[in-house]
């Protein structure tokens, strides 16, 4: 099979009010695919929607051909994650909340290794809580990639890193991708999304308003970069 991930007309509402819309898209395998939108567009409730974590009202999902709710255990161990809101026990070391992770699955990927490509492998003896803000967020990264998973999932992943760091990741990635991992990624910063993503699906409120490729994107905006097109696609500036 040559698809990763399948929503059909995936909706989930909140008290009435649709905060994910009939979104219908497929991924796949080997492909990176940005869901990009403004704050509050229903990016993470899409990602938890499609994984099974929340209920869809209408519609369906399909991870690698499984109903994730169905399928839970099959799922989990062909698919990271890495959410906005991670949190993780008190009192726990790096090393520790590695070699818990790795204790899940039948075959994870060796954690060393992986601090090492995310340069943080000095880290291993001290508390998670003790972390900055973008080494936790390299470490939920890191988290997410221990499964080996055939598909990832990166909820805003550079939020919190500066510059240098930011586009570390980014190489790491792109390395990634070479080995054909499936990358689901929602990101603010309009050059990530440039960089890494093969295809780009743009929603507001919940509800698709443009998807395509960047050249795409830009060709039937009539604008330069991403972050013209996407400001002209979301109705955020002075466009025409």
């Amino acid at each position: 099979m040559s698809t990763a991930i399948v929503a059909d007309q995936l909706t989930k509402e909140i008290g009435g009010e649709k905060i994910v819309n009939q979104l219908s898209f497929s991924v796949k395998k080997g492909e990176v695919f940005g869901l990009l939108g403004p704050n509050g567009a229903g990016k993470t409730m899409t990602i938890e929607t499609l994984l099974g974590i929340k209920r869809p009202n209408k519609g369906s999902a399909k991870i690698l051909g499984l109903d994730p709710r169905k399928h839970r255990r099959e799922v989990f161990e062909k698919v990271g994650v890495q959410l906005q809101s991670s949190s993780y026990q008190n009192n726990i070391r790096v090393g520790e909340l590695c070699r818990e992770i790795a204790s899940l699955y039948k075959q994870p990927r060796d954690h060393q290794e992986l601090l090492t490509l995310f340069k943080l492998e000095k880290f291993q003896t001290q508390y998670v809580e003790k972390l900055s803000g973008g080494e936790r967020q390299k470490l939920s990264i890191v988290l997410a990639l221990i499964p080996d998973p055939e598909i990832i999932f990166l909820d805003e992943l550079t939020t919190g890193l500066d510059t240098e760091a930011r586009r570390n990741v980014w190489q790491t990635l792109i390395k990634l991708k070479e080995t054909n991992l499936t990358i689901f990624l929602t990101t603010h910063y309009m050059e990530e999304a440039e960089i890494l993503c093969d295809r780009i699906y743009l929603i507001k409120r919940g509800s698709i308003v443009a998807e395509g490729t960047v050249p795409e994107l830009l060709a039937e905006s009539s604008q330069k970069n991403l972050e013209d097109a996407y400001l002209w696609f979301v109705g955020e500036g002075d466009y025409e």
